[in-house]
């Protein structure tokens, strides 16, 4: 039963870091993000992972918001 309790447990943990991050840019395009996006703070550029597991950059000027999905 515990081991039960346990894995349910782990399984809840791993779902709620995949989250995904919807990221809209200042001209209204929708780019989506597996995982929250990192900002950068000496380039001043968001990174993220797209939806083909591609590592991209954005600049953080040009990121209107971010959605969890």
């Amino acid at each position: 039963m515990k081991q039960l309790l346990l894995a349910a447990l782990c399984a809840l943990t791993l779902a709620g870091c995949a989250s995904d991050y919807l990221i809209v840019t200042n001209d209204g395009n929708v780019l989506t993000s597996h995982g929250k996006p990192m900002l950068d703070k000496d380039t001043g550029m968001f990174e993220f992972e797209d939806e083909e597991g591609r590592v991209q950059q954005i600049p953080q000027s040009s990121v209107k918001s971010l959605i969890e999905r």
